[in-house]
């Protein structure tokens, strides 16, 4: 029987490589082509300058000449298809400001729409700071030093005097 094993060797790789074959092989239609540059270098150029300074709305916190999200490829593409149609870059950034806000905009213009986006943060500060220093000076009030009476200090004194007199014996 021993010269079996081999044999058994063999088929238990062969069967484990045609598990990795089947099983992994469709994997790789998930993977994604390369993203093509731009034939004209400028264009490419100014997009890429372009795009810096708009934030991707599925990354959220990263530029869009950065983000990988299929949301900031389609930018990349119309700025691209833009750019070729002689648009100039403030036209590209209002046609795109248009369609989806000032959010996408990294330094959104000062409106009334975007007051609490500029001054959120020093607001939220000051009412921060103004609360805390209002809590700390109750606080104070609260923790003032009581000084005890003649007859209190007595009396603390010989609970002293007694403790130690225990701890003695």
């Amino acid at each position: 029987m021993t010269h079996f094993l081999p044999c058994k060797l063999i088929t238990k790789s062969f069967v484990f490589l045609l598990f990795l074959i089947i099983f992994l092989t469709p994997l790789a239609s998930w993977a994604k082509e390369a993203i093509p540059v731009a034939e004209d270098p400028e264009i490419e150029k100014r997009m890429l300058a372009l795009t810096m300074d708009l934030r991707c709305l599925v990354c959220q916190n990263e530029p869009i000449s950065d983000s990988r999200a299929e949301f900031s490829n389609d930018i990349r593409r119309e700025i691209r298809e833009q750019i070729k149609a002689n648009k100039t870059d403030d036209e590209i950034i209002q046609f795109l400001v248009d369609r989806y806000g000032d959010f996408i905009l990294y330094n959104p213009p000062m409106k009334p729409t975007t007051i609490l986006l500029w001054f959120g943060p020093v607001m939220l500060f000051l009412i921060s700071l103004g609360s805390l220093v209002f809590y700390l000076r109750r606080r104070r009030v609260q923790i003032e030093e009581i000084s005890l009476t003649q007859a209190q200090r007595e009396k603390a004194e010989a609970l002293l005097k007694e403790d130690n007199k225990g701890k003695d014996e």
